[in-house]
C-alpha cells in the first residue's frame, strides 16, 4: 500500500485534495467545501482517475448533504437528488462517477423512515465505505495481476494508474507495485501519456518514490521498444468497460493495443468491477470526452502551436476487445473469450 493520500476529509467539514496539476513539483492541496468545488476539482484535473472520481463525488455529496438546511425529510431528499444529477454531469466517460452517485443514491432508497439527520450520517459512512473499498479493490486486483509477471521482465504502462488514480495501491500500478514487493525485480516503462502527461508526471514520480525501475517514453517510442523485444508485457487501466469487453482508457491506449498485438506483445487491462457500464454491450456505445483544444495548443502554460490552428481534444478511445488478452479485476482475470469469461467474474461477486 503507498503512504500517499490523495482525497481526505478535515473533521467531516472539508475536503483535501492533492493537486495533481501541480506535480511532480509541488505538493499542494486544493480544500473543497462545497459539492460545487468538487465538480470544479474533478473537471479541472486536480484530482483525476476512475475509482478516485467515483470517491470524491461520493465525498462531496455527503458533504454537500450535511450542510443541507431544509425542513423535513421529504425537503431533503428532494435537495439530495438535485445534487446528484448536478454531480452526474461532472465527466461523461468514467462510470466510477456514475457508479459512485448511485450508491450515494441507494442510501436514500434503502432507508425509507429514516429522518434527515440519519441520512446525513449515513451518507458520509458510505462515502467512507467507498474509499475503504477502493484500498480492498486495489489488493485483490494486484493479487491476481502479479501472478502475470515474472522475475526480470519489462512492464509497459500508459497514464496514470496508482494511488493517484484510486486512493488505494492502484490497478495496473498496484499489480507492478506487488510484484516488486514480492521480489520481483520487474522494470517499467512509462508511457509520458499526451496531452497531460500523466506517464512522466504522476506515474514516474510515484513508481519513484517506491523504489521501483521506471524509464521514461515518449508515446511514439513504444512501438518501436516493443517490436526490438524491450517489452514483455503491457498493463493499463480504463474508465469504462464495455461487457464484451470494448474498453474506454486514455487516448492513446488503443494504438498501444494494436501495435501490442502486432507483436504479439499481452496486452492487458486492470480495472475493478464498477468500471463495467451494465447498460453498455458495445464500446461504440461508451461516451468519449472531449476536452478544450489548449490542452494539446499549450503546454505547461507555455503556447506550442501557432496562432489560429484548430485542434482536437478527445480524452478516451475504445480499445476493441480482441486486442485484449485478457482484464483484471478483483474476482480473476477474464481471459479470451472476454464476453463469455467476464460474466463469470460477475457470476462470483
Amino acid at each position: 500500500m503507498s503512504d500517499l493520500v490523495p482525497i481526505t476529509w478535515r473533521s467531516k467539514e472539508e475536503i483535501i485534495i492533492l493537486d495533481q496539476r501541480k506535480l511532480p513539483h509541488k505538493e499542494v492541496y486544493v480544500v473543497c467545501k462545497s459539492l460545487r468545488q468538487v465538480i470544479g476539482a474533478i473537471q479541472k484535473l486536480v484530482i483525476r482517475g476512475a475509482p478516485a472520481i467515483g470517491l470524491a463525488m461520493a465525498m462531496g455529496l455527503a458533504l454537500e448533504a450535511k450542510n443541507l438546511k431544509v425542513d423535513g425529510v421529504r425537503g431533503f431528499i428532494g435537495q439530495f437528488e438535485k445534487l446528484c444529477q448536478k454531480a452526474n454531469k461532472a465527466r461523461p466517460t468514467a462510470v466510477n462517477l456514475t457508479w459512485a452517485i448511485e450508491r450515494m443514491r441507494a442510501v436514500i432508497m434503502e432507508n425509507p423512515g429514516a429522518d434527515a439527520d440519519f441520512l446525513k450520517e449515513a451518507l458520509y459512512e458510505t462515502a467512507e465505505r467507498i474509499r475503504t473499498e477502493n484500498i480492498e479493490l486495489d489488493e485483490a486486483i494486484g493479487k491476481h495481476g502479479e501472478k502475470l509477471l515474472k522475475d526480470g521482465m519489462n512492464v509497459l504502462t500508459y497514464c496514470n494508474t496508482g494511488t493517484l488514480a484510486t486512493g488505494g495501491c492502484g490497478t495496473a500500478l498496484g499489480i507492478i507495485r506487488r510484484a516488486w514487493s514480492s521480489g520481483k525485480r520487474v522494470k517499467v516503462y512509462a508511457c509520458e501519456t499526451r496531452p497531460l502527461l500523466q506517464g512522466s508526471r504522476l506515474t514516474a514520480w510515484e513508481l519513484l518514490r517506491d523504489k521501483i525501475p521506471v524509464i521514461l517514453i515518449t508515446d511514439n517510442a513504444a512501438g518501436y521498444l516493443m517490436a526490438r523485444k524491450k517489452v514483455d508485457i503491457s498493463i493499463v487501466g480504463a474508465d469504462r468497460i464495455a461487457m464484451n469487453g470494448d474498453t474506454a482508457n486514455k487516448i492513446g491506449t488503443y494504438p498501444l493495443a494494436l501495435v501490442a498485438h502486432e507483436n504479439r506483445i499481452p496486452f492487458y487491462v486492470a480495472a475493478p468491477l464498477s468500471t463495467f457500464d451494465p447498460s453498455v454491450k458495445k464500446g461504440e456505445s461508451i461516451p468519449i470526452e472531449e476536452r478544450k483544444p489548449q490542452e494539446i495548443i499549450r503546454l505547461n502554460g507555455r503556447k506550442i502551436a501557432p496562432d489560429g490552428v484548430e485542434a482536437y481534444n478527445p480524452a478516451f478511445d475504445i480499445t476493441p476487445h480482441r486486442l485484449i488478452t485478457g482484464i483484471i479485476t478483483e474476482n480473476g482475470i477474464a481471459m479470451k473469450p472476454l464476453g463469455r469469461n467476464l460474466r463469470q467474474l460477475f457470476i462470483r461477486s
